[in-house]
């Protein structure tokens, strides 16, 4: 359920976009995820992170999209995210005294240190890869190319990605009945 709701305004842009065009798309988008933004602390009294940083930068994108008529701000705005979030990932390895993948997921999975900076940089990697690839699509092909792109390819690319690490994590996930009889 969660998945579905931190993907409500890219499904609400991708139905505008078809619909009717970039601009109403763009401007359903950013009301999407101030309604996503704002819905979120009502029922749990906080912000989530990565909800602020979207926001924020489809107000900016966005804006820039609807106040000049140009649609190559609003294509940009998913290579700018999945880049910032590389730098946030490539960061922690230097802030605190693990990498971020790891704060994330060591709660579930316990694996050595090396493993889990290998996973960081895999994300690393892959940000830096998948913004690309949107810049790629976003200038190479048709807008109309790119906005089902910006749904099902960028969004089949990372489901991809997170089961290739899920494989590569399941060595370490522990049966807990059987940690349970080793006890």
């Amino acid at each position: 359920m969660k998945f579905l709701y931190d993907f409500f305004p890219i499904l609400l842009f991708f139905i505008a976009y078809k619909m009717f065009d970039i601009y109403v798309a763009t401007a359903v988008a950013m009301a999407a995820a101030a309604v996503q933004t704002f819905a979120f602390w009502f029922k749990h009294r906080r912000f989530e992170k990565m909800h602020l940083v979207t926001l924020g930068l489809l107000l900016v994108f966005g804006g820039l999209t609807l106040i000049l008529h140009d649609p190559v701000f609003i294509k940009w705005k998913p290579t700018v995210i999945n880049w910032l979030f590389a730098i946030v990932f490539m960061g922690s390895h230097w802030i605190g005294d693990r990498p971020l993948v790891e704060r994330m997921m060591s709660h579930a999975i316990q694996a050595p240190r090396p493993v889990w900076l290998r996973l960081s940089w895999m994300w690393v990697t892959f940000l830096i890869g998948i913004g690309l690839l949107n810049l790629y699509v976003a200038f190479t092909y048709s807008e109309a190319t790119w906005v089902n792109f910006k749904l099902f390819g960028m969004l089949g690319i990372t489901f991809a990605f997170v089961i290739g690490q899920a494989f590569y994590l399941s060595r370490y996930i522990q049966d807990h009945e059987k940690v349970e009889e080793e006890s």
